[in-house]
């Protein structure tokens, strides 16, 4: 039996801050690594996202620097530095930053970040970096 591993991931060290200094833009997740079937993402919020949900992937959002409010139709939770917010499959959430904060997501790779909207926020093909 093999074990295939994507090479721009394996056996690598990755600093998160030098990661995040390669970009600057809103609401366009880029994958820093790859396990089991499962993206680890870096993004920059700010601003109020989409209201969507994802019928088959659960979401983590892990606040790395800032803080953000993921708004529920009925709650809001309020995330700071160093928590973090699993959103279940199927329910329906929207982010909202009034400041930008970083986050680190993990989810399933064929999760698209506007899960059942599609629009001008809608990203198919993630940059790895």
């Amino acid at each position: 039996m093999s074990v295939s591993y994507h090479v721009e991931f394996a056996m690598e060290k990755v600093n998160l801050l030098q990661k995040l200094s390669l970009f600057s833009e809103h609401w366009s997740p880029k994958i820093v690594g790859e396990l089991n079937g499962q993206h680890v993402k870096l993004a920059k919020l700010k601003g109020e996202f989409v209201w969507h949900k994802h019928d088959l992937e659960d979401e983590l959002f892990y606040v790395l620097k800032g803080s953000f409010k993921m708004q529920f139709r009925d709650n809001v939770i309020e995330l700071n530095e160093n928590e973090f917010l699993i959103v279940p499959r199927g329910v329906e959430h929207c982010p909202l930053a009034e400041n930008e904060v970083s986050v680190l997501l993990f989810e399933p790779a064929s999760t698209i970040n506007t899960g059942n909207k599609s629009g001008e926020l809608t990203k198919y093909n993630l940059e790895s970096i």
